[in-house]
């Protein structure tokens, strides 16, 4: 389903009270565990006697932990996610290819497609080293505009969409490299479109410089972005783009033939 053909809110098919309960999962973070019925009416913009419905029906269900005035998820919660994953059996497919990378460079990497301005990581393989001061994992999150997978993706979208994404996100600076001017943000796109590859250097994480291609099945389809992330300081741009980057596009090749769609 593409976005055009999305419900609004104002559908008469659009069930309110399935997406309010998801919003209220969606206020836990890493940043907020544990809350309690006020704070969640607080992120969320609902009223206290509407949050405290959700998150009692959602505590029936088994979706969220109740301690005192405290709620909290419960690992229920990963079977949504665990579905998605378990739908798309080329994961597993590109998964043996990035763990090749990393044996091979001692770098990490990882696949991540498109949802909405945020770039989602659905599988990783990680090098001994550290590159950020947070945990990538599956399931992470990061904008987009700041990364080499988000750019590759956003590169591939058609025009429309495009312009909806450059019109609606929210451009900040992350880093003094961070670009925050949306015409040179599209510029950049249209560089990696043409090239066929993204380098974003230090834009999201002083020191993280990484490189990303896209990657297809053999029916031309776009499974998502893999990248290489690497330490600034220790890998500079000529190994990025005269090593690092025949290694990911071979690697790339190769899980297109691996998967006849």
């Amino acid at each position: 389903m593409t976005t055009e053909d999305r419900l609004s809110p104002q559908d008469r098919d659009f069930v309110a009270a399935l997406a309010s309960g998801l919003e209220v999962l969606q206020a836990f973070d890493q940043h907020h565990a544990r809350m309690t019925l006020s704070e969640v009416a607080a992120r969320t913009g609902m009223d206290r006697a509407k949050a405290r419905r959700f998150l009692l029906t959602l505590h029936a269900l088994g979706y969220l932990d109740k301690q005192q005035r405290h709620f909290a998820l419960t690992p229920r919660v990963l079977q949504l996610g665990n579905a998605f994953l378990d739908a798309n059996p080329h994961r597993m497919v590109i998964q043996h290819y990035l763990e090749e990378i990393t044996r091979e460079i001692g770098e990490s990497t990882s696949l991540a497609v498109l949802d909405g301005d945020e770039v989602v990581y659905i599988a990783r393989s990680a090098a001994e080293h550290r590159l950020m001061a947070i945990r990538l994992s599956v399931g992470t999150r990061l904008p987009a505009a700041y990364t080499s997978m988000g750019r590759v993706l956003l590169a591939q979208l058609p025009e429309e969409p495009l312009n909806h994404y450059l019109d609606t996100v929210q451009l900040r600076a992350h880093t003094a490299h961070s670009i925050t001017d949306k015409l040179v943000l599209r510029l950049a796109l249209e560089q990696v479109r043409r090239q066929g590859y993204a380098i974003v250097d230090q834009e999201l994480d002083s020191g993280l410089r990484s490189l990303a291609v896209p990657a297809f099945d053999r029916q031309g389809r776009l499974l998502g972005a893999i990248n290489i992330s690497t330490n600034a300081a220790r890998v500079d741009m000529d190994t990025l783009t005269g090593r690092f980057l025949p290694l990911l596009q071979e690697k790339a090749r190769l899980i297109r033939d691996a998967l006849a769609g």
